[in-house]
């Protein structure tokens, strides 16, 4: 792993009031450019060119690096470009799903917003579930082997691949029919079922809260909340059942968009609680703990009990719903506060104080 050290020193170098937000083209780049710009910051992007046209459309990106691969960003010379911009490097979804944790771990030599302790944490589905539990969370029962299964279950893979090639099962034999089916179609690999993690489906009201947790501030905060839109398991329903058992269809969950959710008042204490519960946690576990943005992704049951399934140790797209302000933003800060402007603000508030180097890595 990329010494703290090492990353102290090129933040010693940087001129901090020349900062740079940087991030990859993909996943949440807009809520963070946005916030960057609204905060003062110069921003750069690691673009690919078929998106390109997103950052003329939305002018909000000063330096537009063009790659053919998100890979690049492990290059020497890129790094050295994005040093010489004094740049700090936010991470989404789109760095997980493309890049190794061990080359976001031992290969980034750039500053990075966050602990990078923790994408170790997250992208191993077992230590994620030890963190949750320890932190006091209901999870869902996981098994082993698919030979296990005695109930329904859902089936995913490690990464952020947005729901894609996630299928239900409730045996044995129905889980290796439609994983042969997911093979078929494309959407998974033989070599995935190795990898493949199967989850107790809680049945419920998927609810996606977004926290951040503030080194500066010693807090963490409640600052959105979403559920997803969900290919193509969320237009069975415009399907008459009578036909639905006729095509025999076997859905996937392959995420399209988000919108947003505003929770029973009285849910919001437990959301609370559990947010506090992780990151005090984390900071036993990877110290110093959650720096920025987290979400739990959580079903409410009818009995009104909130099972955690998973957490992101970042910013995740859902937090675009509320770009401009959400419910809970508008709550503590009032207009126009949101998760990318939220992370601006940190660092500003970091140069401000001669803290940057407590919230990079």
């Amino acid at each position: 792993m990329i010494d703290s050290n090492d990353i102290q020193k090129i933040i010693e170098k940087y001129d901090q009031n020349n900062l740079s937000i940087g991030t990859l083209g993909s996943h949440s780049s807009l809520n963070i450019f946005k916030g960057a710009k609204e905060e003062g910051f110069r921003t750069v992007c690691i673009c690919k060119e078929k998106d390109a046209i997103m950052y003329k459309k939305y002018p909000l990106v000063d330096e537009l690096i063009i790659v053919k691969d998100f890979t690049e960003l492990l290059n020497e010379s890129m790094q050295a470009r994005l040093r010489e911009l004094n740049t700090v490097l936010i991470p989404h979804g789109s760095f997980t799903a493309y890049l190794s944790t061990e080359e976001l771990t031992d290969s980034l030599n750039v500053p990075m917003f966050g602990n990078r302790q923790l994408l170790h944490w997250e992208a191993n589905r077992k230590s994620q579930e030890e963190w949750l539990r320890q932190a006091g969370l209901l999870l869902p029962a996981t098994f082993e082997s698919p030979d296990e299964i005695d109930r329904l279950i859902i089936a995913k893979l490690p990464g952020a691949k947005g729901g894609r090639g996630y299928f239900l099962a409730n045996s044995p034999k129905t889980f290796y029919k439609k994983f042969d089916e997911m093979v078929q179609r494309g959407l998974l690999s033989k070599e995935d079922l190795e990898k493949v993690h199967l989850q107790e489906y809680a049945l419920g009201v998927n609810a996606y809260p977004s926290y951040f947790s503030s080194i500066l501030n010693d807090d963490v905060e409640l600052l959105a909340m979403d559920r997803r839109y969900e290919s193509a398991v969320d237009s069975i329903g415009k399907i008459p059942a009578s036909q639905q058992l006729d095509i025999d269809i076997n859905p996937t969950y392959t995420v399209v968009g988000n919108f947003p959710i505003v929770l029973r008042e009285s849910i919001l204490p437990e959301m609370m609680r559990m947010g506090d519960n992780v990151h005090r946690k984390a900071r036993e576990l990877a110290p110093p703990g959650i720096i920025g943005p987290f979400c739990l992704e959580t079903v409410i049951t009818d009995d009104v009990k909130i099972f955690t399934f998973e957490i992101s140790a970042r910013i995740v797209a859902g937090t675009n719903v509320g770009i401009g302000t959400s419910p809970y933003a508008y709550l503590r800060y009032g207009e126009n506060m949101y998760m990318g402007r939220r992370i601006a603000l940190e660092i500003k508030e970091a140069v401000k104080q001669k803290r940057l180097h407590e919230v990079v890595a």
